[in-house]
């Protein structure tokens, strides 16, 4: 089952040429990444098994900032961040939140839209130029 506000699209690459063409989009896109965390070394470092699991966090304080001055507390899902993860079967994914549902969660009002609408879109085009073959 999908969780609530998640959407994952597959990839056509392997994890780290997943993750290193999401970061190449991501900057292209003039967006900064804040941090690349490595779960599955984590996981590694402490004697524990998991599959490729990388989260990607960037953002741009002209996106994100309009939308914590609105509800502040939208700061706790901000900035954005891409999961990048492999499954049993060996197919790569790249998961994110749906900005639409994180504006829905936070009660943003009705004036954010646009903010939104860009994040949406900005989030669709550089996880699809990630994955595309």
């Amino acid at each position: 089952m999908p969780a609530d506000g998640l959407i994952t699209i597959s990839s056509s690459h392997g994890p780290k040429d997943t993750m290193d063409r999401l970061t190449a989009q991501v900057k292209a896109k003039g967006a900064t990444v804040f941090a690349h965390i490595d779960h599955a070394a984590g996981a590694e470092a402490a004697g524990l098994p998991l599959r490729p699991t990388d989260l990607l966090i960037f953002g741009n304080a002209k996106g994100g900032t309009p939308l914590m001055q609105a509800v502040q507390t939208i700061g706790i899902d901000l900035p954005l961040k891409v999961l990048v993860w492999q499954d049993a079967a060996g197919t790569t994914w790249l998961s994110y939140n749906d900005p639409a549902w994180l504006a829905r969660r936070h009660g943003l009002p009705a004036g954010s839209d646009a903010t939104v609408n860009a994040l949406s879109g900005m989030l669709k085009a550089v996880t699809t130029a990630a994955a595309a073959p």
